[in-house]
């Protein structure tokens, strides 16, 4: 892989994620190296010889190196070839890396549930078809695609690089069937304000997705109209982020609105998946794979808690907006989820635990009202200005 590489003009670095064994052919970094990134007593774990303690080592500490060396301009793309272990550490590795840069896994394993590999990055996974041991007919061929196309990938960041002063600063935001017209009438107006609107579906993995490209340090606002993820992380529901979602914003000071956009509702797959204690509650039938249960106002005076911590935790510019008459379209009034107790209960452990530093913005509007789109774009826009102008 490394000589076909060379021939194509590029440059490679070697490095050796092993410890079981020395490597079969000559490396530019030693598994040793690698290791230490670790900042574990690593020499133990190699003098014990046990394969899933010394893969789980290498797992963790391969990310830490890669990223360093993504961080120092060092390296532009990374490929790699493996079966499980190989495969469980190199993808470590590249989840650890920014969407955009160049990552390619020649792997056994680019079948069935790909997800613990691929995470919420484009980690692009080229299926090995034999197993990655020699070189033969059909892995020659492989090897050879997959050199070409690390190659390409590479070439097109450069000149995606030399395009970047052209770019627009960018804006993530979160989106449900529920509260599309709401995120669309804002993303109209920040992009008439000059910026690039990236969209993410609020189904557990977009959330994830979002909470990472704001890893990257390339997000300049985030409007977070929709964290009904949380509905489901509290109540057991299949769209969960996980803990982490509404947290990425705040580490990196990004000036963000938050919404309790479809905190209404918990999402389950068809009607005999929803858990047996929950057959007393009150469900709208979206369409035959996906039932929604009413979100009860015990759990939604938790849920404006949890959203509550999570912003006062922002380190940066925040604000919290409230549609007071419907954070959904369906528990507007007149339809299925309309539920005044349910809404107060939210509403008050809101206002009861956010920080008073914090601009609480209260509208008497459904969250898909023009006007309370125009608001949160409005208010996001003023947080993403300097300091000395905002005020």
């Amino acid at each position: 892989m490394a000589e076909l590489l060379k021939r194509k003009g590029f440059e490679t670095l070697l490095v050796d994620v092993g410890c079981l064994e020395e490597p079969l052919i000559p490396v530019d970094v030693k598994a040793a190296e690698v290791a230490a990134f670790s900042g574990e007593d690593w020499r133990a774990v190699f003098a014990r010889k046990d394969r899933g303690e010394c893969v789980s080592l290498m797992a963790r500490a391969a990310p830490v190196f890669l990223a360093e060396a993504v961080a120092s301009g060092r390296i532009q793309g990374v490929i790699s070839l493996g079966g499980g272990g190989g495969t469980a550490i190199a993808t470590a590795a590249m989840r650890a890396l920014p969407v955009g840069f160049p990552k390619v896994m020649v792997t056994t394993l680019a079948s069935g549930n790909t997800a613990p590999y691929v995470g919420t990055k484009d980690v692009v996974l080229f299926p090995a078809v034999v197993d990655v041991s020699g070189i033969n007919r059909v892995s020659r061929v492989i090897f050879e695609n997959a050199a070409g196309a690390i190659g390409g990938m590479v070439e097109a960041a450069e000149a995606r690089r030399s395009d970047s002063a052209q770019e627009r600063p960018l804006v993530v935001a979160s989106m449900f069937g529920n509260t599309t017209v709401c995120v669309n009438k804002a993303k109209e107006r920040l992009e008439n304000a000059g910026f690039e609107v990236l969209v993410f579906h609020a189904t557990g993995t977009g959330g994830r997705a979002m909470e990472s490209l704001i890893e990257t340090g390339l997000v300049s606002g985030v409007l977070d109209v929709t964290t009904t993820e949380w509905a489901d992380e509290l109540a057991g529901g299949i769209l969960s982020a996980g803990p982490g979602r509404l947290e990425a914003a705040g580490r990196g000071r990004v000036p963000t609105i938050v919404t309790p956009g479809c905190l209404d509702m918990v999402n389950f797959g068809e009607p005999k998946s929803v858990p047996a204690k929950y057959s007393k509650r009150k469900f709208y039938f979206h369409n035959p794979q996906v039932t929604l249960m009413r979100t009860s106002p015990a759990e939604c005076a938790k849920l404006g808690a949890i959203l509550a911590a999570k912003v006062n935790a922002y380190k940066g510019p925040v604000s919290v907006l409230l549609p007071l008459r419907a954070v959904s379209i369906i528990s507007a009034k007149g339809q299925p989820f309309h539920d005044p107790k349910a809404d107060a209960a939210l509403f008050d452990a809101i206002r009861a635990d956010l920080d008073k530093r914090i601009p609480l913005i209260e509208m008497d509007v459904v969250v898909n009202e023009p006007v309370f789109a125009e608001a949160c774009a409005s208010e996001l826009l003023r947080l993403m200005q300097p300091p000395d102008i905002r005020r």
